[in-house]
């Protein structure tokens, strides 16, 4: 079942190990204007409990859910109105789970700009693309020169290949499962290295430790990462991606990149005439296209990361600070008032830890004064707060 045929209640629900019926309650509160500190202290008969964790977590997914059904249905819009939208491309739109697929299926009709593919495409070029792709035993050369046309701005041979493999370039770069499992694979073993820029030294001195350093994204702490990011802002360092890892690096020939478009598009070098064409393409297509474009993607999840590890340490940092002892190494007590749903208490000894917790009912309805300040009483003598 493609994520868009199921409602975004039950895909929160699924992910949070909750019930639908708490999401859309919650959904339901959200729309209408209440924040999260509000619906998990008074509206916890409405979501069966759900904490404010589940109800934050609730909140950016569903955010983020419904930007991805809207940005979904702008594309399905765009490519119909092309005359472009067919059942299996529906279908994969239909499928993409996340914003990064969504963009990767919907590059290649994305209205842009005329490139060069495109005005290759209008010089009618494309078959020649297509036909030393499928037959490497073909002479790129020999092929080419059926296509000289200076009319249409093919001058000669030469400018014929430029146009095939501007043609390649771009559909390599817009094979949406292709770019997906590149994306992944530098993210896995790529690094972020940074270097000081000349004559920045001592205007920079507080960034002296990242100008001259390198470390794979996976193990990049959130400050290191909010660090050079405010360097490079500064003029202080300059930022590069790479995409190889230290062993990848040393080796000779083609990179593991340049390898997999190479099996995704069945590009072999046996010794063909057009095998080496071929081959220069796929670097070319890598490195002028594709590593520029994961690049800009893998920047904006490198910054996006380290924020949201960055609010989860001050989460962290706070909840310890107010889960502390609140009135040193005494004993306290502390009151949470309710009327319908009582007045929650709580004792915590002289470390902070919770002695005891129960919930009194002074107050209309119920009204039960005497035996709520004798619950304290006792409370209070036996903690000695």
């Amino acid at each position: 079942m493609s994520p868009s045929t199921v409602s975004i209640e039950a895909r929160i629900a699924d992910e949070l190990g909750v019930r639908e019926r708490q999401v859309k309650a919650a959904v339901e509160l959200l729309d209408g204007g209440s924040t999260v500190p509000f619906i998990a202290r008074y509206r916890k008969e409405a979501t069966e409990m759900l904490d404010d964790a589940q109800l934050r977590a609730l909140e950016e997914r569903l955010r983020y859910l419904r930007e991805l059904e809207e940005r979904r249905t702008a594309i399905l819009e765009s490519v119909r109105s092309q005359g472009k939208l067919d059942a299996e491309l529906e279908a994969r739109i239909l499928a993409a789970d996340s914003k990064a697929r969504l963009e990767d299926v919907y590059l290649p009709y994305k209205p842009k700009r005329r490139t060069k593919a495109q005005i290759a495409r209008e010089a009618g070029l494309e078959p020649l693309a297509d036909a030393l792709l499928a037959d490497p035993g073909t002479a790129p050369l020999d092929a080419a020169a059926g296509y000289v046309d200076a009319e249409r701005g093919v001058a000669d041979a030469a400018a014929a290949l430029d146009g095939a493999r501007a043609i390649l370039t771009e559909r390599f770069g817009e094979d949406a499962d292709l770019i997906g499992e590149l994306r992944e694979r530098m993210w896995r073993h790529g690094s972020l290295v940074a270097r000081v820029r000349e004559g920045k030294e001592q205007q920079g001195a507080k960034f002296a430790d990242y100008f001259d350093f390198s470390e794979p994204f996976t193990k990049l702490p959130s400050h290191r990462v909010l660090a050079m990011l405010r360097g490079e802002k500064e003029e202080v360092l300059d930022l590069v991606l790479e995409p190889l890892g230290p062993d990848e690096a040393e080796q000779e020939g083609p990179t593991p990149y340049e390898r997999a478009i190479a099996h995704r598009f069945d590009i072999v070098d046996r010794g063909r005439p057009a095998d080496g064409w071929l081959r220069d393409t796929v670097r070319w297509a890598w490195r002028t296209r594709i590593s520029v474009h994961l690049g800009i993607d893998l920047r904006l999840r490198l910054r996006q990361s380290a924020e949201d590890d960055a609010v989860a340490v001050f989460a962290a940092n706070l909840r310890d600070l107010l889960l502390a002892a609140p009135a040193g190494t005494r004993a306290t007590m502390g009151l949470d008032p309710g009327l319908r749903t009582g007045v929650k208490v709580a004792v915590v000894d002289a470390t902070g830890k919770v002695a005891a917790t129960t919930t009194i009912y002074p107050h209309a309805p119920v009204g039960k004064w005497d035996a709520a300040l004798a619950a304290l009483g006792a409370l209070a003598r036996e903690h000695r707060v």
